[in-house]
This record gives structure tokens, C-alpha cells and sequence, in this order.
């Protein structure tokens, strides 16, 4: 039986690109919908269309869908920034709530049965125990995570009203890049801590920032569950599989490997890999940053028979550092 057309928003940004390899890698046809604010062309495999459009353009999305005779929809495309959204809360509302509900509307209006949504463990805001499962109450402390959350209800009710079904997957912290060195995260202003430390290893930064050394944690970090993209894009790949079989069914899953790594603990891990320390920088808290977050992932493991590959810690640093290299080569050759 053929496999129907997929369409995936935020294709050419760092966690879509990794979907769109793994969809492709697993015989899916693939359509990428990037308006390119953060993503590139370069991150998109050519043998996939790309269509620059914005996802809250509810009529060239119906259109898309229409044309492309789309059957699903993998949903990335939107901000990410936690503290951006401190400060700028009415953009991360429109350009993530609103936007998906023009797309969700496009997708109804198209006969679109099955919806796969990037949320996030930021609906969980600071929860007072770890591992977090899917029942832990969803209390966000910051936009990021109330955009997201508003987000994941408006599938829920959707689905309960419509011929339709959905499936949110709650990431913790996303890190690496492709294995085969296909894609990797290629963003300007990056802010998550294995990137940003990444390029100052190769010299693009003078230091890395630490954020906040008085939490409630064991070396007063933060401390994160951090997923290896790759582990993160095959259980995309799962989940439509799911929706797919199970048309009546949707389901909430959390994304991660249920353990905990500090911030300290991963830039003593990255100067282990790297073999030269990284220079730090110990500073103030971050607006809506929780001191906790790791998955537990029970769910995700049964649900989908998910089983990750690239679980160690030096793996997701050596395969994260090894495509940093690779920009920072691709770089000065552009310059020399």
C-alpha cells in the first residue's frame, strides 16, 4: 500500500529538517511548507519540494494542501526562544496560537484526517517533581509555553468535534545533529546551551554563558533532558505511523530519555569530547527558565514501540560538534 503525502511546516528549521530525513529515508513523500525566517533551503534534501509560504496564510495553505493532495501534516513552523517570549509575547501568540489555528482551519477545510504537532515540556512550566509524565499538570511559566499549550487544546477539541486526529509531542531538550551529517541546527542568535557552546569550541564565540547558578539543583544549574534530534525525528516517523493505523485515536507523548544533565555537567562533557575546555561565563537567571525538566517516557516507548539509538551523551556532543565544524569550515572557505 503507497504511502500517503505528508506535509511538513518548518521543514527547512532544525527539528523539521531531521523529520524530513527520516520521512524520506522511510519512503514518505514529503512536502516542505518554510516561510525561511530561521530555516534554509540548504537544510531541505533536493529531492523534496520546497514552497516558501507562511503558514498563517490560510488560504495559500489550503491551496498547498490541495494541490500537493496532502493526507497529513507534520507541524514545526513557528518561535521557540523562552525568553524572547518573556519579552515579546504578542509574536510568539500569533506567530505560533494564531498560525496554527489558520493551518488547522486550512487542513479542515481540506479533508486533512491527521495532524502531528512540535510541543514542547514548557507546558509543564516548574513542576515540583521529575520525571514528568503526561499527567503532571500543565501549568506554563512563560509564553513560549502558553502558546503551545493554547496550541495542543485547540487539536484536542478539534479532534473531538471533527473527523480528524492529532498527536503532540512534547520535546525536552532537543540536541545533535544528523548522523550522516546532512543537517544540523544552522540558526543566527542560537540560544540553546549544546549550540552555543558547540561554536565557541570552534571559535565562534569567545565563551558560553551560564545562566543562573543558585537553582535548586545539585551544582545550582539547570538541568535538562537532553534528545538526540535524530532519536526525536524517528519517533515523528512513528507517531504518523500511529495516527495513520488508528484514525480514531490521538495521544500526548513526552520526548525524551527520562535522565538529567546539568548545564555544568554538559559543558564538562563537551571539554571531554572536544578536548579543550570552553571558556564560561557564570551570570544571572534567565526569564522563565524552570530549574527541572526531564521526561519520563514510558508512554512514548509502548505507545509507538519507540527505541533510541543515540542516547549517549558524547554521542549527541561528538555528532553536534561535528557539524559545527563543518559550518565554521563552510564559513571561512565562503570568506577566504
Amino acid at each position: 500500500m503507497s504511502k500517503p503525502p505528508v506535509l511538513v511546516t518548518g521543514g527547512a528549521g532544525y527539528i523539521g529538517s531531521h523529520a524530513v530525513l527520516a520521512l524520506h529515508d522511510a519512503g514518505w513523500p514529503v512536502v516542505v511548507v518554510d516561510n525561511l525566517s530561521n530555516g534554509t533551503r540548504e537544510a531541505v534534501p533536493d529531492a523534496v519540494p520546497l514552497i516558501e509560504a507562511d503558514i498563517g496564510d490560510a488560504a495559500a495553505m489550503e491551496t498547498i494542501l490541495q494541490e500537493q493532495g496532502v493526507a497529513a501534516i507534520m507541524h514545526f513552523a513557528g518561535s521557540i526562544v523562552v525568553p524572547e517570549s518573556v519579552t515579546d509575547p504578542h509574536f510568539y501568540y500569533r506567530n505560533n496560537t494564531v498560525a496554527t489555528h489558520a493551518l488547522v482551519g486550512a487542513a479542515l477545510k481540506q479533508g486533512v484526517r491527521h495532524l502531528l504537532f512540535s510541543s514542547t515540556a514548557a507546558t509543564y512550566g516548574a513542576p515540583e517533581t521529575v520525571p514528568i509524565d503526561e499527567d503532571t499538570p500543565t501549568r506554563p511559566i512563560n509564553p513560549y509555553g502558553w502558546s503551545k499549550l493554547m496550541s495542543e487544546q485547540m487539536l484536542r477539541d478539534c479532534a473531538a468535534a471533527y473527523d480528524v486526529n492529532f498527536g503532540a509531542l512534547r520535546y525536552f531538550n532537543v540536541a545533535g545533529a544528523d548522523p550522516k551529517g546532512r543537517s544540523g541546527q544552522v540558526g543566527k542568535g542560537a540560544t540553546h546551551l549544546l549550540k552555543v557552546a558547540c561554536e565557541a569550541a570552534v571559535g565562534k564565540r569567545t565563551h558560553v554563558d551560564v545562566f543562573g547558578t543558585d537553582y535548586p539543583t545539585p551544582d545550582g544549574t539547570c538541568i535538562r533532558d537532553y534528545i538526540h534530534v535524530a532519536d526525536l525525528a524517528n519517533a515523528h516517523v512513528l507517531a504518523l505511523e500511529a495516527l495513520i493505523a488508528e484514525p480514531k485515536d490521538s495521544f500526548t507523548l513526552n520526548c525524551g530519555y527520562g535522565r538529567g544533565t546539568s548545564v555544568l555537567e554538559m559543558l564538562d562533557a563537551l571539554d571531554r569530547v572536544n578536548g579543550t575546555p570552553v571558556k564560561r561565563v557564570m551570570g544571572p537567571r534567565r526569564a522563565g527558565d524552570p530549574p527541572q525538566l526531564v521526561a519520563a517516557n514510558r508512554r512514548l516507548v509502548e505507545r509507538l514501540g519507540w527505541q533510541p539509538r543515540f542516547a549517549d551523551t558524547d554521542v549527541i556532543i561528538e555528532s553536534a560538534l561535528s557539524w559545527e565544524r563543518r559550518l565554521y569550515q563552510k564559513e571561512a572557505a565562503t570568506c577566504a
